[in-house]
């Protein structure tokens, strides 16, 4: 199967990017791709996030599959969990191509598709018709040309909220004009109200994530943890992409929009392990960004994550990378005398403060 996926990662490289990302979607969803089947778990691997049990705590980043199209068979590609989306109330093209960058040596991508998408409607019937499995949520988002951003997340919500084993209020991405200013303490508080309003009109229970980009100072940090005690959301995801280019030696390094891959991850992995410390580790924290490895799967548990995502390092080295850090998770807790991977979140957060 990892030979196969080889010469395929191979081929897809010498197309653009966007394009070899839409050939990899119909490729799925042809079941040309190897897929492992079940998810690798283990007494040591299965956790529980925020009312939610997975089966191993690698999970997939938003973004791959932005109009759910793929679930079936990405809930069988080793995934504990896998998030769709961003959704946004109507149909939306994104921004203009080129608007997705590989930035090969440095391991490392640049996007700025501006929340293209199907439209909410659309993407809850496919989610809708996913069969039983590994929880699947949603990451919803607003429209660029909407008058009130906040009703828009609520919106989605309430449309797409029944088939989401989770929502994720994403206000972190770069790549829409001025959503990231609703990461401030006032606008955040009442914009989470909203969606938790709409949440709890579902007729079952959903929790609610909130993804945070990486560039945030100390203060907003602060005030990230205090809305989130607030408003009693579930978990926190960190991070999204960066607008930081420190140490990127690719040709496509100024190009707009977020980069995400392994130069993010000592970014992002100290902006987790401040939110562990602000947070006295008691709202879930979920750790995304530049994990390519078992070891960096690990590193960021210690830095006080209770589950992780993958999303970048998959253009590198394929769908295989899950299980492979599952499976290696698993081994390294055995082997440092671990019964569950819980017993290791946040142990090392201080060396990263």
């Amino acid at each position: 199967m990892k030979l196969i996926e080889t010469f395929g990662l191979r081929a897809l490289h010498r197309l653009d990017p966007e394009q070899a990302h839409d050939l990899s979607i119909k490729a799925l969803r042809a079941g040309l791709v190897p897929l492992p089947g079940a998810p690798v778990t283990s007494g040591r691997l299965k956790t529980s996030l925020a009312g939610l049990d997975l089966p191993n705590p690698v999970g997939l980043a938003a973004g791959y599959d932005k109009n759910a199209r793929t679930l079936p068979a990405l809930m069988r590609a080793g995934f504990g969990f896998v998030e769709c989306g961003a959704a946004t109330p109507r149909p939306q093209p994104g921004n203009p191509r080129p608007r997705l960058f590989r930035l090969t040596e440095d391991r490392a991508i640049i996007n700025r598709f501006g929340f293209n998408n199907d439209g909410v409607a659309a993407i809850s019937e496919r989610m809708g018709a996913r069969p039983a499995g590994i929880p699947v949520g949603l990451n919803i988002g607003a429209n660029k040309d909407s008058k009130d951003r906040a009703a828009d997340f609520a919106e989605v919500v309430r449309v797409a909220g029944a088939h989401a084993d989770f929502l994720t209020v994403n206000v972190s991405s770069p790549n829409t004009e001025k959503l990231r200013d609703l990461q401030g303490a006032d606008a955040l508080a009442a914009l989470l109200q909203g969606v938790i309003e709409a949440r709890d009109a579902l007729p079952a229970h959903r929790p609610v994530f909130l993804k945070i980009a990486p560039d945030l100072d100390d203060a907003g940090l602060a005030d990230i943890a205090q809305v989130a005690r607030q408003t009693g959301i579930d978990a926190i995801i960190a991070t999204n992409t960066t607008l930081s280019r420190d140490g990127l030696r690719s040709e496509h390094a100024p190009e707009a929009g977020g980069m995400s891959g392994r130069p993010l991850f000592e970014r992002s992995t100290r902006v987790l392990a401040k939110l562990y410390r602000l947070t006295g580790g008691h709202i879930p924290l979920i750790g995304v960004g530049g994990i390519g490895s078992v070891d960096d799967a690990w590193q960021k548990l210690r830095a006080g994550a209770s589950a992780v995502q993958l999303y970048s390092a998959l253009i590198y080295s394929g769908f295989s990378l899950a299980t492979e850090i599952a499976q290696g998770l698993d081994e390294r807790a055995g082997r440092e005398g671990l019964t569950c991977l819980s017993q290791l979140t946040g142990t090392g957060a201080e060396d990263w403060l």
